[in-house]
């Protein structure tokens, strides 16, 4: 199969991959793989034909030569010489590899690195937005899901970046708020072993196969056939006209673990080339997993921190990127005894980097080892997936509901105060606020917003692991029914328990996050782990009825009151002195006491929010409670009592509770009662 070339000196160590070298014709082939000895690439010349290149320089781990004859889009690989290549034709891919061909065999797929030598993109004028973190409202999306069924997008586009880029879908993300778009992985990545027998593949495409790499099943077909060059320049496209819009992008990147397979499969890339060195290993040198993915890499290793540090890099420089949602980011800070450190290398130096320099970094602030949850504990300069926020919530909205529909107690309004006024508590202690809390009630991993208060179990059945995969604490509550249902009082019931969570997350201090479909009640039927559903399960549907565009009008109404607020602060708002800006009254419309915060009855709360310059703002009124409440809006005794200036009236500005929206508008007098329907919130205007 293979020629030998001679190598044309000088090489160097770095950078590891494939670059252009001193001499005209040559490239420089660098590698890691401190497990071989010595170590050949092998590559496909643009004549077909495949030669084989030893890097006869070695220094500190790394193998390195000058290879001439390997050029632009040419496949390669490497091997340890002296032994046979796998008869599969699987090499072992470079990790720095700028993109992978798949070429399906009968044994199964066979995966190339190729060169793709970079720059080359006309950015134009187009910059990254930098939006402040307070002003930031995050969207998740699938880059296939969110535009696979749209309608209004030319067929050939949709489910791919390009589709993403469409003036359609950026019309329909600007006209609803969002500010960032964090996409679910698009590094490229492969399916589990375990997926092909059912028929499935892993849609979400959290089994990186290659950080450098952009996934091409996401490029529109035309750029798919033109090369991977040409793939690389749709990505681009996309970030420089979502740019344009004043958007930014956000990678969801997977760092904790590689695809490679258990060790008993054969070695991709990691494992072949330095097993100790790449892999996480415990007692007596077995595989350590924190992940649950096993394939855990090893960030006590000074060499994967500079391969992940080098991956963030190369996607804002050659891509543009905005920021990173790092999954299971606990495991990226593990220290070589295996403890979390927030002062891990990892983590100093993504903070400190100047090409990282005002980038987002969101961490999902666990994983399954040992002290794996670490939520509020990262460094300044991070922002954490804030699961509290979550659970709160869906406590507050959904488990108490059902507990007190069948006679039972519920918990108090005050802790999810906290996470109104951002989970100070939380983050306090890392010396963040509340601008480092990412409010969530939904991901893609867990039900929909829709299938949270539709569905009281998960219902995986879909998935081939009979219903064993998934999350089973949802703190959901289907409301008496489980499923679909026509019942006209459940139907109602859901679609406000949908607005309440909504009106929650979007008027809560911190940066909130919207699971792409959720504004619309997207449901997944139940399915609480749709990782290998690649089908019109996951896909987002925009064929939407009314109960969709009403909650979807919802969805744009706080947000607009959102940022009306948000207009009025600082952009270092919150900082930590600004709690002294939120004041709480009771249903009384006085101000809250701590005997009555410690209140494990008490259900209804109000909030008055201010400004640094002593500007009110307006009225959060929240009633969790079965009945409808008479509410007393603060007065001015009440006021005065506060240190607040006097105000006249509040101005109904919106409400979740149903067959509400005509009081829109409505003129309350400070001081005076209002009546606060069952199991809603009210915002007032002043």
């Amino acid at each position: 199969m293979s020629v030998s070339l001679e190598i044309s000196p000088p090489s160097s160590e770095f950078p590891l991959g494939v670059h252009r070298a001193r001499a005209p014709h040559n490239l420089n082939v660098a590698v890691y793989a401190p497990g071989v000895s010595a170590l050949a690439v092998h590559f496909q010349s643009q004549d077909g034909s495949w030669h084989a290149a030893a890097l006869t320089d070695y220094t500190d781990g790394v193998h390195h030569g000058a290879v001439e004859g390997l050029a632009d889009s040419v496949r390669y690989g490497f091997w340890p010489t002296g032994t046979d290549q796998p008869e599969t034709g699987q090499l072992l891919l470079d990790p720095y590899a700028r993109a992978i061909d798949t070429i399906d065999t009968a044994e199964g797929p066979v995966y190339w690195s190729v060169y793709v030598e970079d720059g080359g993109f006309d950015w134009g004028s187009s910059a990254p937005p930098r939006t402040h973190w307070r002003d930031t409202v995050v969207y998740e999306a699938h880059v296939k899901g969110l535009t696979q069924l749209h309608p209004d997008i030319p067929a050939e586009l949709r489910g791919t970046y390009a589709g993403l880029a469409h003036p359609v879908m950026i019309g329909y993300l600007t006209a609803l708020g969002i500010t960032a778009v964090e996409l679910l992985p698009v590094h490229f990545h492969i399916d589990e072993p375990h997926l092909g027998p059912l028929g499935l593949t892993n849609y979400w495409g959290y089994n990186t196969l290659g950080y450098f790499a952009p996934h091409p099943s996401y490029a529109t077909e035309a750029a798919r056939n033109a090369g991977p060059r040409a793939v690389q320049d749709e990505f681009k496209g996309m970030v420089k006209l979502l740019h344009e819009a004043g958007l930014e992008v956000i990678l969801d990147v997977v760092y904790n673990h590689t695809a490679e397979g258990p060790p008993d499969l054969p070695a991709l890339s990691w494992r072949g080339l330095g097993d100790e060195q790449y892999y996480r290993h415990g007692d007596h040198g077995r595989y350590l997993d924190t992940t649950g993915c096993g394939n855990t890499l090893n960030f006590a290793h000074p060499r994967v921190i500079a391969l992940a540090l080098d991956s963030l890099r190369y996607w804002v420089e050659e891509f543009h990127v905005d920021g990173f949602r790092f999954d299971l980011a606990v495991s990226l800070a593990r220290d070589e005894r295996h403890t979390f450190t927030p002062r891990h290398p990892f983590l100093v130096a993504a903070g400190a980097d100047r090409a990282l320099r005002g980038v987002k970094l969101i961490a999902e602030p666990w994983d399954i080892g040992m002290g794996g949850w670490q939520t509020g504990n990262f460094p300044q300069g991070w922002a954490d997936w804030n699961d509290r926020f979550r659970d709160t919530v869906r406590d507050f909205w959904l488990t108490d509901q059902a507990s007190l529909a069948a006679g039972g107690a519920a918990g108090s309004v005050a802790r999810l105060a906290g996470c109104l006024s951002g989970s100070a508590d939380v983050f306090g202690p890392s010396g963040r606020t509340s601008i480092s809390s990412v409010n969530l009630i939904t991901a893609h991993d867990g039900f929909t917003l829709a299938d949270l208060s539709s569905y009281s179990r998960k219902h995986n059945e879909a998935n081939g692991e009979e219903n064993r995969d998934g999350h089973n604490d949802n703190r959901s509550y289907n409301h008496g029914m489980e499923g679909p249902t026509d019942q006209e009082g459940i139907v109602a019931a859901r679609s406000q328990t949908s607005r309440n969570l909504m009106a929650t997350l979007l008027l809560s201090l911190g940066v909130p996050m919207i699971t792409a479909g959720d504004e619309f009640g997207r449901s997944q039927r139940g399915n609480n782990n749709a990782y290998c559903q690649d089908n019109e399960l996951a896909w987002l549907h925009w064929d939407h009825d009314d109960d969709a565009r009403h909650l979807l009008e919802h969805t744009r109404s706080l947000l607009r009151i959102r940022k009306e607020f948000l207009a009025h602060q600082p952009h270092s708002y919150p900082a930590r002195d600004d709690s002294s800006y939120l004041h709480w009254f009771n249903p009384a419309g006085t101000p809250m006491t701590e005997e009555q915060w410690r209140d494990e009855g008490s259900r209804s709360v109000q909030l008055l929010l201010g400004s640094p310059n002593g500007i009110l703002d307006g009225l959060v009124v929240i009633n969790g409670s079965r009945d409808d409440a008479r509410i007393t809006l603060p007065g001015r005794d009440a006021l005065r009592e506060s240190g607040l200036p006097s105000i006249t009236r509040f101005e109904l500005r919106y409400t979740t509770a149903a067959n509400q929206d005509r009081r829109r508008g409505a003129r309350i007098g400070a001081g005076e009662t209002e009546v606060i329907p069952a199991n809603s919130i009210s915002v007032y205007r002043i």
